[in-house]
């Protein structure tokens, strides 16, 4: 009888030992707090600072043009397309000087909605990479991500913000150009006086230039960087103001040197090496320094009537 109420208190303690470790393992983490650093043409720039609880595991942030969320009456529900997403969990790889989504109590971590296709996926992870709309309202959410220790945390509020006006980026010149670098029957005013264009001390013709603006970063900086360098030179043949960034293009020229880049050639850089000169190309071509002038615009290629009546049964 002794051995078997023995039996039973260790069993009891036991399973309250099991339950208190699954109780600790239950708690939420606290909430992020999200803030706007700056807004671009085509992107955003938000802080994520951790709560008292930190953010081992990294966080998430969803966003939705302010204009579904408002059909929609509130939020979308997982998996709808009018719901956009991005998982961050590691240190990041091109923008160093963003952090790391693992933080500590209090820790931030920034993050560029609408820049983030060039980051490399041991980083972050997320449904919809592409450039945000110019001129477009948007709502920002985000949650701390949960882990072994902690269960993720409740949404932070709901801010709304807005992209600046229209003006010229990457995506623009990347949809805007030569096959296969456009979108639907979009009109190439890639401007003839850019070409040959160097990067470096290196020569490109329209095609390469368009294959290197399609080329998937995959942790090289050196691309990276062009993606960026492209559009700022493709923006002064187009009669923006290079004056705010002629020492970054010098300088970006410089570092690049005789390096072929991709896929054209083999050339490779350490993002950290490029980081801060493509930050500062990218914030030009975002309308926030200053000269960048409207873009070209763009000339819809011809079309029929009949091709018209097709489109619109």
């Amino acid at each position: 009888m002794m051995r078997k109420r023995l039996l039973n208190l260790f069993f009891g303690l036991s399973l309250l030992t099991l339950f208190a470790g699954t109780a600790a393992a239950q708690a939420a983490y606290d909430s992020p707090t999200i803030g706007l650093v700056d807004r671009g043409l085509f992107r955003l720039t938000l802080s994520v600072t951790a709560g008292t609880t930190g953010a081992p595991a990294g966080f998430s942030v969803q966003w939705m043009k302010k204009s579904d969320y408002d059909a929609l009456g509130g939020w979308a529900d997982e998996g709808h397309p009018a719901l956009k997403y991005c998982q961050c969990y590691g240190p990041y790889v091109l923008n160093q000087w963003a952090g790391t989504a693992i933080l500590g109590p209090g820790g931030v971590s920034y993050l560029q909605l609408g820049d983030l296709a060039d980051e490399d996926n041991s980083a972050i992870y997320g449904n919809d990479y592409d450039l945000l709309q110019p001129g477009t309202e948007y709502v920002i959410r985000g949650y701390v991500e949960g882990d072994g220790n902690g269960d993720p945390s409740a949404f932070s509020s709901t801010s709304t913000t807005s992209t600046l006006a229209s003006e010229c980026t990457q995506g623009f010149w990347k949809t805007h150009g030569p096959a296969p670098c456009h979108s639907g029957n979009n009109a190439n005013v890639w401007p003839g006086s850019c070409f040959p264009m160097m990067l470096g001390n290196v020569a490109y013709s329209q095609a390469q230039i368009c294959s290197i603006l399609l080329a998937n970063v995959g942790g090289n900086g050196l691309i990276s960087l062009a993606h960026q360098l492209i559009t700022t030179k493709l923006n002064g043949c187009s009669t923006s103001d290079l004056t705010p960034v002629l020492a970054t293009i010098a300088a970006a020229d410089a570092m690049i040197g005789n390096l072929v880049v991709p896929p054209v050639g083999g050339g490779f850089l350490a993002p950290g090496t490029t980081s801060a000169l493509t930050e500062t190309l990218d914030d030009y071509n975002n309308g926030l320094l200053g000269g960048v002038a409207n873009c070209p615009t763009p000339v819809r290629a011809s079309t029929t009537w009949g091709r018209i009546k097709v489109l619109y049964r």
